[in-house]
């Protein structure tokens, strides 16, 4: 069989993998499993991610149902424009990926929020991709603009998002399972809900894990710093002083799994990218086309991911193994994309993944592919993704559009934007990390 719209396939398919982590259908399921009944004493709900205000609403609307003698109050961040109303939790929004003033004065008010608990309250945390730099609240001795050059540092390094969040983690009062220290330490318990954008689902990765027990070090994060080459001025001294402290044992480490803290404290995970790669398969074996997952744990340098999952492509173009015609590759995951110094570049790892193998496959027929992010912005500009077909090679032709040019100057933004192939969805208001498909249809 043939697919008779591409463009449709592809994108039904990640609209798919977009409702398999929407927080409406997923929280509600999430806290019927984890309340048998009501929870008791003074119910808080903090939290922060690009699916916090999402997460929200749902909540609200559960407790209303099943809740109703429960009063809510409390208040998570998001990143600006992912913001919805809300009845009883506050929403504040704030800077992505790089943190703001606005997101350290509501992490300070988390932190006094947390402070409020008392014996027989309970701490609701709704957290979710995009909470490290959201809920950013600086150590003490150190402020915003420390931790604001660290991740820009971190940012051009190309460190993939578990390195950062390890470094992070040593730089903040509230991340790395202090949340849930400060409320435990007041007789509260802790049910966090979480959606996965890292890869293997680490708790304690997942925004920077701030109800997770985390076994990273002090020295862990000064080995990170020193692996990208960011001790020689990149990052500012003062906050290479504070981990220099905390290895000395002068700054408090983060809780790890044995401290006593976590007994009061659950960690459910509701969404992941496996879970979306899988309703993505659903849709296309509903459609005829065998679906093979290469894995939700995609690492590494985005240009050079898609040589690889262009090689896979080729070899069943070539010779209709190991897998038969029309075949659909689905991966997830977070590559990084490293940006040399002096050059600005526009578009994410998705469309850098993208261009790359809309490069490296030009010899395929009936060959199509998206890559796009799930929170619905991929990279520095508005779009969530990009997509192309066979179609589009002979249009960039005739348009003069080299691709390894674009792909140099790592303007993946700009070379699929004269193709008119960018994808917008606007915030998505969930986040499991990227989303691609390889589609190659019979014939080719």
């Amino acid at each position: 069989m043939t697919i008779k719209n591409t463009p449709l396939f592809l994108q039904e398919a990640f609209r798919e993998a977009l409702k398999a982590s929407d927080p409406s259908n997923i929280l509600p399921m999430g806290l019927k499993d984890a309340f048998k009944e009501p929870p008791k004493g003074r119910c808080l709900i903090l939290g922060a991610g690009k699916a916090a205000a999402s997460m929200a609403v749902a909540l609200e609307g559960y407790a209303a149902k099943h809740w109703p003698s429960i009063e809510l109050e409390g208040m998570v961040i998001t990143r600006y424009g992912h913001s919805l109303p809300t009845s009883f939790i506050k929403v504040v929004e704030a800077a992505h990926p790089v943190p703001d003033e606005a997101g350290m004065r509501a992490a300070q008010e988390t932190l006094q929020l947390i402070k409020t608990l008392k014996p027989g309250d309970h701490l609701i945390a709704l957290v979710s991709g995009g909470g490290s730099s959201l809920l950013t609240l600086p150590a003490e001795g150190l402020d915003i603009e420390d931790v604001r050059a660290t991740t820009q540092a971190l940012l051009r390094s190309g460190a993939p998002i578990g390195q950062m969040n390890i470094v992070r983690k040593h730089l903040s009062a509230i991340l790395g399972g202090h949340m849930a220290r400060e409320a435990v330490q007041r007789g509260a318990q802790v049910s966090a809900f979480l959606i996965s954008d890292v890869t293997g689902d680490d708790p304690s990765s997942i925004a920077s894990g701030p109800c997770a027990p985390d076994e990273s070090t002090f020295a862990d994060a000064l080995e990170i710093l020193k692996d990208y080459d960011l001790l020689n001025g990149a990052v500012p001294k003062v906050v290479v002083d504070y981990l220099h402290a905390g290895l000395k044992g002068d700054r408090p480490e983060t809780p790890k799994s044995g401290d006593p803290v976590f007994q009061k404290t659950k960690n459910y995970l509701l969404a992941s990218a496996h879970a979306s790669l899988e309703a993505a398969a659903k849709y296309c074996s509903a459609h005829g086309v065998t679906p093979v997952i290469l894995g939700d744990t995609v690492m590494g340098e985005a240009k050079d991911v898609a040589l690889m999952q262009a090689a896979i492509a080729r070899e069943v173009a070539l010779y209709d193994a190991p897998f038969k015609k029309p075949v659909a590759f689905l991966s997830g995951g977070e590559c990084t994309v490293t940006i040399p110094a002096g050059v600005k570049g526009r578009g994410g790892r998705c469309s850098e993944f993208l261009i790359s193998l809309f490069n490296a496959t030009d010899d395929l027929k009936n060959f199509s592919a998206l890559a796009a992010d799930t929170d619905g912005i991929d990279g520095s500009e508005d779009n969530a993704g990009a997509w192309f077909s066979s179609e589009h090679r002979l249009l960039a032709q005739n348009q003069k559009l080299q691709a390894k040019n674009y792909l140099s100057a790592h303007d993946s933004y700009g070379f699929f934007k004269e193709l008119n192939t960018l994808v917008h969805t606007g915030p998505t208001l969930t986040n499991v990390n990227d989303f691609r498909i390889l589609l190659l249809d019979s014939g080719s």
